[in-house]
Formats: structure tokens, C-alpha cells, sequence
């Protein structure tokens, strides 16, 4: 603290103070001072006030100093509005670490580490351009969506979703603790595109000694997270088997030292870090002895709602932090749940349970180019703001405060239009793909609209489980 003294109804026989008054937030109060004899003038007081003006010390410019902070220990109070420049370059650097999966994914059909790491995972930092990250990657993630697919790429289902990494020594100094960091992609294949279609509430239930019924996720995303493929080198393993063990080792490895978990994700890849992190603080795996916790984090960019009230309050209740970077102008962010979220207040009490609902501490964009209306949701574009902000960074809330402004206008109708039209498209391609491949008669003549409902009913077994009875219904989910 500093501290700066002044006097007030100064005798005339003591010499002028001067001071700088301060330009930051402080606290003031007064002594009193009784003279031991009586000053020079008889109109002089024998006593004088002391104002002592206590100057609060600004917030660290140091991130070992404030990481706690930067990592969301206080829901990141008075970082976001303006946003703190040492938690814009952690956000950047995550984003970077997730940027790194798609760099590294391989798209060749003709290649034999198609939809996988192109990369050994010693070399994969290098390759990016992260070599001076301060990262090592220990282990890579493969995960297996559930869907059978009759145009499936490989034989093989399942695919190179993450990796996880932990900082060396040296970087210890920097961050002020043992970084543990676990990065996924988002969609890119065939099969998980048809995950994202599972929009139905489903149980977690990844305790097993207490599946606590009322924490529901969206159905996609936690088959993706714990199915297997036994026919597959690295699918024997779900995508959850493989997280919790490394995870796990990691900490073993480092105990006594201070760590932190740090999930990141873009688009899908952030609903699987959203299930990883209520995952291992639901069964404790961050528990050192009896009342200390490594604290979780995850930065989750594009991400769309996981699952419903009930997963929200069990994630606060658990600790886990989270801060969604947003674009305003993105639909994934808005799904699933287009229309039964936390904003649809009708529904509130007896159906909470059945609504979607975003979870964490919103930091949202603002951006959109009429030339590439696709730059919306591309993780690229994310980074690229927040490295060169050209529009203001919007504070938390201002998609739902816009939302509401707008629910009713010609706008907003013209917003949900597009969207039904771009997931109408999404189908469309769908219907065109599996064209090829029906050969029974039965669909021979049916309608498109009826063939997109039998198609999608042959995917998922039963219509009931997207919850839908009608292509509109469908589409708006």
C-alpha cells in the first residue's frame, strides 16, 4: 500500500504541504494529532486532522502472479470489461493450441494417416509454428461417434480428436504453476456432423455411484465422448478412457507441485471439453487430500449448449470455470435449443430440466463479412479479432440482451429464416448423399420431404429420439 499524507486547517507556523492527488480508486481517512505546545498565532488550533489517503495497488502486470485470477478462480470480475491484455494472450494462446488440431489433421484420402495426426506428437508443436510454446504434448485423444455411416471414409471409425499436453519446467516460472492442458478440434468428418444432428437430453450419468438422473447432455456429443470401436487400433478406448487415465498419470506425476487443468476446444471439440471437465470433477480426479482442489478451466470457442439447468448447477457446484468466447453473429453458439433455452422463460420450473442452457461466463464478438459469411464461427477469425480488435469487444450478455431487443422484429424473423434455410441446405446434402446407397424399393417415388424424415429415422432408429414428427420441427432443432 502507499501512502500519501496532507494537512488540513494548517497552523501558519508550519511550513506547506504539497502532494499529487492520485489517479487511481482510494480509500481515505483522518488521525487526529494533539500539539504538546501551543503555536506561534493565538488564533492557531492546538490540534490538526491528518487525511491518510490509502491508494489501492493496480492488478499485477505479471500472469504468475494473477494466473488464479486469469484462470477464472473469481469468474473473471473486472477482466472482461475492458478486457485484461494478460488474459486476451491466454485466450489467445489457447486458441492457438486448438488452431493446432486442425493444422495437424489430415484431410488426404490418399494418405495413410487419413483423419489423423499428421504428426508424431513430439514434432506436432514444431510443425504449427508452437515449438517456443512452453508445452510438451504427452498423449494423443481419438474419439468415436456412434453413427453407422454407409459412406464411411475408412473402415476404421474412429479419429484424431486432441491431444494432451503439460508445460515444462521452464515454463513453470512464466505460467506460476504445472499447466496441464488438453486441446480438441471441432467437427470435420462426415460421422461427427451427424453426431451434432443427436440434439436429444440424455442422463450423463459418468458417476457411476451416483448417476444423478437430473444432469442431462445433449446425446451427440456424450456418445462421442464414451463410445469405442474395437475394430480400430485407437478406438479400443473411448475418447473418455484415454482423457481420464492421461489425466490422471499426469497429476501422479506432479503431486506436491501447484497445477492446473486447462480444456480447450472450438465448435464440438468445446462440448467435449465441457464434458471433460464436469467428468473429472465429478469423480474427484482434481481432489489433493481432503479440502484442496486443482482448479479446471475451460475456454470454449464457438461452443454450443452441452446440456440443461441441472448440468449448469452441478458444473458451478463442482468449481468448474468456464469462459465462452462468442461471436454474436454465430449459430452454433445458439444451438442446441434454438427456441427451448434459458431465455425461453415460460418454460421455466417444471420443464427446466428438458431446456438447453449455456454454462460459464460469456466474452462475446462482434464480427461478420458479407464476402465470407462463413468467417463467423471459423476459429481463425476468433483469434484474428482478438489479436487486431477492429470492433468493440462486446461485454457479457449482449447476445441476450439483443436477442429479447429483437425477438419480435423483422430482423430477428429474418435471422431464424436464414437459419432454417442453411440447416435445410445441411440435409439437403444429405438426402443427395444417401441417394447413392438406397437401393430398396420402398423409397423409390416418396417425396423429398418424407425421404429426408425415413433417412434421418434409419439413422438414429426412431424419430422419437430427435424428438421431432415433422422436416420444420427438425430443422429448427
Amino acid at each position: 500500500m502507499a501512502f500519501h499524507l496532507f494537512m488540513t486547517n494548517q497552523s501558519p507556523c508550519l511550513p506547506e504541504i504539497r502532494t499529487f492527488r492520485p489517479q487511481r480508486p482510494v480509500f481515505r481517512c483522518e488521525i487526529t494529532v494533539e500539539t504538546s505546545r501551543r503555536s506561534c498565532l493565538s488564533t492557531a488550533p492546538s490540534s490538526f486532522k491528518l487525511p491518510i489517503t490509502i491508494a489501492q495497488e493496480p492488478r499485477s502486470t505479471v500472469l504468475s502472479d494473477m494466473w488464479m485470477e486469469i484462470q477464472g478462480s473469481d469468474n473473471w470480475k473486472g477482466l472482461l470489461d475492458p478486457l485484461n491484455p494478460i488474459l486476451k494472450n491466454e485466450i489467445i494462446k489457447y486458441g492457438e493450441f486448438v488452431m493446432a488440431c486442425y493444422h495437424a489433421f489430415d484431410l488426404d484420402p490418399s494418405s495413410k494417416r487419413y483423419c489423423n495426426c499428421k504428426y508424431g506428437r513430439k514434432r506436432l508443436l514444431e510443425e504449427v509454428g508452437l515449438e517456443n510454446s512452453g508445452y510438451e504434448i504427452t498423449k494423443y485423444i481419438y474419439a468415436t461417434p456412434d453413427i453407422s455411416f454407409p459412406l464411411q471414409e475408412t473402415s476404421c471409425s474412429s479419429r484424431w480428436i486432441g491431444y494432451v499436453a503439460v508445460s515444462t519446467q521452464k515454463e513453470i516460472g512464466k505460467l506460476g504453476r504445472r499447466d496441464i492442458l488438453i486441446s480438441f478440434r471441432g467437427t470435420v468428418t462426415q460421422s461427427e456432423w451427424l453426431a451434432n444432428f443427436m440434439s436429444a437430453l440424455t442422463p450423463a450419468r459418468l458417476d457411476p455411484h451416483d448417476p444423478r438422473m437430473d444432469v442431462k447432455v445433449e446425446l451427440g456429443f456424450l456418445s462421442l465422448y464414451t463410445s469405442t470401436d474395437s475394430s480400430c487400433k485407437f478406438g479400443h478406448k473411448s475418447c473418455r478412457d484415454q482423457l481420464l487415465g492421461e489425466v490422471s498419470r499426469i497429476i501422479n506425476k506432479y503431486k506436491g507441485e501447484e497445477v492446473s487443468i486447462t480444456v480447450a476446444g472450438h465448435s464440438m471439440g468445446s462440448s467435449l471439453a465441457m464434458l471433460l471437465a464436469y467428468d473429472i470433477a465429478e469423480l474427484g480426479l482434481n481432489k489433493i487430500g481432503q479440502d484442496e482442489e486443482i482448479p479446471i478451466t475451460v475456454y470454449s470457442f464457438a461452443g454450443p449448449r452441452v446440456g440443461n439447468s441441472g448440468f449448469k448447477k452441478r458444473c458451478e457446484e463442482l468449481g468448474v470455470k468456464v469462459l465462452r468466447i462468442v461471436n454474436v453473429n454465430d449459430p452454433v453458439t445458439k444451438v442446441p435449443g434454438v427456441f427451448l433455452n434459458e431465455n425461453f422463460r415460460v418454460l421455466k420450473g417444471v420443464w427446466s430440466h428438458a431446456c438447453y442452457v449455456h454454462v460459464g461466463v460469456e466474452l462475446a464478438l462482434d464480427f461478420f463479412k458479407m464476402r465470407n459469411p462463413t468467417c463467423v464461427h471459423d476459429l481463425e477469425s476468433y483469434l484474428g479479432l482478438l489479436k487486431c480488435p477492429k470492433r468493440v469487444v462486446k461485454k457479457s450478455g449482449h447476445f441476450f440482451s439483443r436477442a429479447d431487443r429483437f425477438k419480435l422484429s423483422r430482423r430477428k424473423r429474418l435471422e431464424d429464416r436464414s437459419l432454417l434455410i442453411e440447416a435445410n441446405n445441411i440435409i439437403h446434402q444429405l438426402v443427395i448423399a444417401y441417394k447413392g446407397v438406397l437401393e430398396d424399393d420402398l423409397y423409390k417415388g416418396v417425396p423429398e420431404d418424407d425421404l429426408v424424415v425415413q433417412i434421418l429415422k434409419r439413422l438414429f432408429d426412431s424419430r422419437d429420439t430427435l424428438g421431432v414428427s415433422h422436416k420444420h420441427a427438425l430443422i429448427v432443432r
